[in-house]
């Protein structure tokens, strides 16, 4: 991979692993759905006005606007939920790390749903290590009764299943759209789906103004770790292969469990670190590092 390749990917890491950092400050003041839709709300706008002044518009109304709430609800309004809500319980550092698995359900997901990717061996192994990690993690919640963080990081769980499905339905469904076109449908769509549960369920018109700290994580979340972070995703697509563009998931736990401990003084024990490694070998194998000598640059893929 190229230097400039390298730095695009550190780059959207740098924008998405702290984000379970501001999800966790910003989460103890702000009810999660709320905290989620004024996320996407804000990152929605700012995307549209961009995209206005590329001279682009949204698609009229018609059948792709199916797409796009399928979308927004399963990549966004579903999973940034789980998200926020697990991280009441749980560690940021622990939610950076259970966002990696991502992949591992793909692979899983699209055995079943997509005629021409089967479970190969490799797959298969990369897989069993991915859930072997997620185990270790989501086990001692498990062993010691606390429902309230088995169900958290259950949840966070779900949220990378999430991404999942939305992946492979995207590649089905939204291939051949101008760039950033869909993330702001889509955003717009999730937006419209919690808006009207977040004033019904949490009432955050009652709520007190929450602190400094809170409001800014909230924003940074929806400019940086959110439209910026769409911003820089679609410009790397538009320049690297699927494959190299997987390497953002080993990148990202890094500065999510760092900030993690830096910042708010986490510490993750031993099986976290265990079930992180063995999620990472999990990823690296169901993307075929291993088998590809010296590292060489993979086929195009996607």
């Amino acid at each position: 991979m190229k230097l400039k390749n390298f730095l695009r990917i550190l780059l959207l890491a740098a924008l998405w692993g702290p984000s379970f950092l501001f999800i966790k400050i910003a989460v103890a003041e702000i009810p999660p759905i709320t905290l989620v839709t004024v996320r996407i709300g804000l990152a929605a706008v700012t995307l549209y006005i961009i995209l206005l002044a590329q001279g682009r518009r949204l698609p009229s109304w018609g059948s792709i606007w199916r797409h796009f709430a399928f979308m927004g609800f399963f990549a966004n309004a579903l999973p940034f939920v789980f998200f926020s809500w697990g991280e009441q319980y749980v560690d940021s550092a622990l939610a950076s790390i259970l966002n990696g698995t991502t992949p591992i359900f793909t692979v899983v997901l699209a055995h079943f749903l997509v005629a021409d990717d089967r479970m190969t061996p490799a797959k298969l192994t990369g897989t069993l290590l991915g859930f072997a990690g997620l185990l270790a993690i989501v086990g001692p919640a498990l062993g010691t009764g606390v429902q309230a963080e088995m169900l958290g990081l259950l949840a966070m769980a779900a949220a990378a299943s999430c991404y999942a499905v939305t992946i492979i339905y995207s590649r089905r469904h939204l291939r051949g759209l101008p760039p950033l076109v869909a993330p702001t449908a889509q955003l717009l769509m999730a937006t419209l789906f919690l808006l009207p549960v977040s004033l019904g369920l949490e009432r955050p018109y009652t709520l007190s103004l929450p602190s400094f700290p809170a409001i800014a994580s909230l924003l940074t979340l929806s400019f940086m770790g959110t439209a910026v972070a769409f911003v820089v995703y679609y410009h790397i697509i538009e320049r690297m292969n699927a494959t190299d563009l997987a390497m953002v998931t080993y990148l990202m736990p890094v500065f999510g469990v760092a900030l993690g401990i830096i910042v708010l003084g986490e510490q993750p024990g031993w099986t976290a670190y265990a079930g992180s490694v063995l999620i990472l070998l999990g990823v690296m194998t169901v993307n075929g590092v291993f088998r590809r000598p010296g590292f060489q640059k993979p086929r195009r893929s996607g």
